[in-house]
Formats: C-alpha cells, structure tokens, sequence
C-alpha cells in the first residue's frame, strides 16, 4: 500500500491544503515472487476507481487512515482512497473558503491529473462519517452524474450548524435549499436523473440515528436504490465507521478490472 500526503496550493481555498491519498500497491506476498506466482510490477493495467472518503466534525485528512483499517480494506479490494482537510466547515462555502468548488471541481481535477486514478463517473465514489456524511451526500445529490455511488455512516443528514462549529452567519447553509438534503433528494427525482446507489448506516445509539432512518426512506419513496443498515448498539463512535467502511467497500457496485481480479491477500 502506498500512503502519499500531499500537501498543495489550492486555487478554491487560496492556501493550501492537505491530503491523504492512499492507492494500492505492491503486496508482501507479491514482493516475495513465489514459484508459479508473477513476477512483481509496479506497472499497472488500469487507473484505480476512487472513493473520496470525507472526514467528521474536529478532524481532518489524518483521521480516517489513523483511527479505521482503510489502508488494509482499500489494499485488498484494490481501491484508491482520497481524504481531505475541510476542517469545520461541512464541504460547503464558509466565508473565503470555498469547500462547495473545492470538492465538486478542484479536488478531483488534481486527484485524476497527478495520480493514477480514475476519471470515469462509474469509477468514482464519495462517502463520509457524519459531517462527512452530510458532504457526501450535499454533493453526491448535487451532481448526480458524477458518481456511482454514495456513502453516509452515521451522516449529519439534518445539518445543525451551531454543533459542527459553525456561525450561521458565514454560511447559507440552512437558508439556501441548494443545501439542502431533502431539497437535492426531490430535485435529483423532479428532474429525472438517476440516483447515484445510496448506503446509509447508522447505530441505533447514535443521535443522529432517526434523522437517518427518516432519510433513508425518503430517498427510497422519491425512487432511489437504497441500503439502509440500522445498526444496533453502536453510537457515535469509531468502531462502528470502521466496520462500516469495509462494508461499503464490498457493497459499491463495481466493474472495473480491479474489480474482475477479486480481493486479494495482503
């Protein structure tokens, strides 16, 4: 596995800015060239599909990698994964810095230009764990078309801007229906378009818990495919995004030649 942080002057942000990309490579029991095994490569026979994997309130590009196996789970399914750094703001506009640019545009324009990952919208994946959550969803409704799939673990569906830090005075979230969930939801359904696949998980402990539930249903009653996993015992808590996260790494629907070789052993 190679774990690259990547620090970069953003043109959305204007400073720079953090991120961890992590992309499958070479195993331990590839790099020991066993009879009858191939012999090793760095050289690959396709860019990697991406999951942009957001992270939750007071954490960053580092937690994600720090806290779950995704390094492993992503090692085996031979998948890439990107965090980022968007610190408390919920992936939107906040004053000067424009997370809304930064993720829809920016980020996947450096991502599929410096490293070898996919371009291609059925490649390509967001998800996160609750503020992360909220952002995956934000954007993956907003553009619809440019993923295949969508991922919230324990999501900050109903977004309450004074618990994530916010001042409500700096951002238009919750007056501006552009963000919000339920308003995306309908208009991804009015216009026509196709959902993205949708899995939403959360512990039946954890506050946000009935908001998800809710929102799962929703989603379902507006004609999207969804998975919802109500989890018992869980709360708000790592454990529970880390077995989470493996699990949507099994569930997302994939055809790409990663994909064909199945997981392997690391």
């Amino acid at each position: 596995m190679a774990k690259l942080v990547c620090n970069f002057l953003s043109y959305s942000l204007q400073r720079a800015t953090d991120i961890t990309v992590v992309l499958p490579s070479t195993t331990c029991p590839e790099a020991m060239e066993l009879p009858g095994q191939l012999p090793a490569t760095h050289v690959l026979p396709a860019k990697f599909p991406v999951v942009y994997l957001l992270h939750g309130f007071a954490n960053n590009h580092a937690q994600w990698t720090g806290y779950t196996n995704v390094e492993l789970y992503a090692e085996e399914r031979q998948i890439a994964i990107v965090n980022v750094s968007a610190e408390n703001k919920s992936y939107v506009k906040c004053g000067p810095d424009d997370f809304d640019r930064f993720i829809d545009e920016e980020l996947p324009e450096f991502v599929e230009n410096y490293f070898p990952v996919s371009a291609k919208p059925e490649e390509r994946y967001i998800a996160g764990l609750s503020m992360g959550g909220y952002g995956a969803f934000l954007h993956g409704l907003r553009h619809p078309e440019r993923y295949r799939a969508i991922g919230g673990f324990s999501a900050g569906v109903d977004v309450d801007l004074a618990a994530f830090g916010i001042d409500p005075a700096t951002t238009p979230v919750g007056t501006d229906p552009s963000y919000n969930l339920h308003v995306l939801a309908k208009q991804v359904a009015e216009e026509g378009k196709a959902f993205p696949k949708i899995y939403d998980a959360c512990g039946t402990e954890d506050p946000f818990f009935k908001a998800n539930e809710l929102y799962a249903k929703e989603l379902m009653d507006l004609g999207a495919d969804v998975t919802w996993k109500a989890v018992p015992g869980f709360g708000h808590e790592w454990r529970f995004w880390d077995q989470q996260v493996e699990q949507f790494l099994d569930w997302i629907p994939r055809d790409d030649e990663y994909a064909k070789l199945g997981k392997r052993s690391c």
